[in-house]
């Protein structure tokens, strides 16, 4: 008898209010000055989103100076700026529009007030994080100081402070997490000010909540999201915490994990990538591992144009962040071999023994 599949959803799930804000501010900006717009940063970090306004006319850019005209308008992401962003744009008569996230600019100007009125700020975050970096940026280098763990808070000492201490945080953080960081600190520095009101925002804390009531009754969970994503990696992080230790991120119906009992391979480079954090040696082991399929589909090609037809795909697929030569290919092998000693011999000859493999 087969087995009924029960699915749930969580409620409240989808984007929230400042994603839908700040993708409509792209959207109209496009309709009212027409394309390209120029946005610094991914607007939000979706990936598919971010394609979808790709041709509607977005170009996205790293920095202000790779926007190649300055007649057309820049929007600034919804996780925030450093002070220094607008003034620069300003500088080089650039026309701007702030899609930055109300509930991230509110933690911007508390950020200035606490440091108006004497206080040492500690800022609860993830490094390189754009929203932490825009909130840093809102005052001189020096005047923050980031905590990422509770360890941070525990290793801090009452001497390295010389004003009264405050605390806020970035707004996408576990709630759980972040509560034990906070508590770690209160008990350090009893007079620690907190914000008035939480930082960590409402629809995420109403998505961790929601994400706790289902996940341990599933046996697999899904959080559609992507990778670089504070929120959707927090969520896979409570869903795990909850009790579903099989809880997966992925942002398209194609990184389902499992489909007719094999795993995607999404799911084979986090596998992977728990062994080396390399991808160079992923990319490596992968192309000798589908050698074999190759040469049944190009029995009478030469192993250098199976290697360089395989290279782009598996990069592809496997969503990779690097990328080899055939020749690098070659030397990797090599090297891989001397390693574990074996007698490096032609890669001519090698190609019998990656047969095997």
């Amino acid at each position: 008898m087969k087995k009924e599949l029960k699915i749930y959803l969580a409620s409240p799930r989808g984007f929230c209010a400042g994603v839908k804000r700040a993708i409509e501010i792209v959207e109209k900006s496009i309709s009212k000055f027409g394309a390209p717009v120029y946005v610094r940063h991914e607007i939000v970090h979706n990936k598919q989103v971010v394609e979808e306004l790709k041709e509607k006319g977005a170009i996205f850019v790293d920095e202000l100076s790779d926007v190649d005209d300055a007649s057309r308008p820049v929007i600034f992401s919804a996780h925030g700026v450093p002070k220094s962003v607008p003034e620069e744009a300003k500088l080089k008569n650039l026309s701007f529009v702030d899609a930055t996230c109300p509930l991230v600019s509110k933690v911007h100007r508390e950020s200035e007030q606490l440091n108006k009125n004497g206080f040492e700020i500690l800022l609860i975050g993830h490094k390189n994080h754009p929203e932490v970096i825009g909130t840093m940026g809102q005052l001189p280098k020096g005047s923050i100081k980031l905590i990422e763990t509770k360890n941070d808070a525990e290793l801090l000492k009452e001497n390295d402070f010389k004003k009264p201490l405050a605390y806020i945080t970035q707004t996408t953080l576990s709630v759980d997490d972040t509560a034990e960081i906070i508590e770690a600190l209160k008990n350090k520095f009893p007079k620690i000010k907190g914000p008035i009101k939480e930082d960590i925002c409402y629809a995420t804390t109403n998505r961790q909540s929601a994400v706790k009531e289902i996940a341990s009754k599933c046996d697999m969970f899904f959080v559609v999201g992507s990778r670089n994503s504070s929120n959707s990696v927090r969520l896979v992080e409570v869903a795990k915490k909850a009790g579903c230790n099989n809880s997966h991120l992925m942002h398209s119906e194609r990184e389902i994990p499992f489909i007719g009992g094999e795993p995607v391979p999404v799911v084979t480079t986090e596998a992977l990538r728990a062994v080396t954090k390399d991808d160079t040696d992923i990319l490596g082991f992968l192309v000798v591992r589908h050698l074999g399929q190759v040469r049944r589909e190009q029995p009478e090609a030469e192993l250098d144009d199976k290697v360089k037809r395989l290279l782009p795909r598996i990069i592809q697929q496997f969503e990779l962040e690097t990328a080899l030569t055939v020749d690098q290919f070659k030397d990797w092998y090599h090297k891989l071999n001397e390693n574990k000693q074996i007698e490096r011999i032609s890669f001519k000859q090698d190609k019998n023994k990656l047969k095997q493999l």
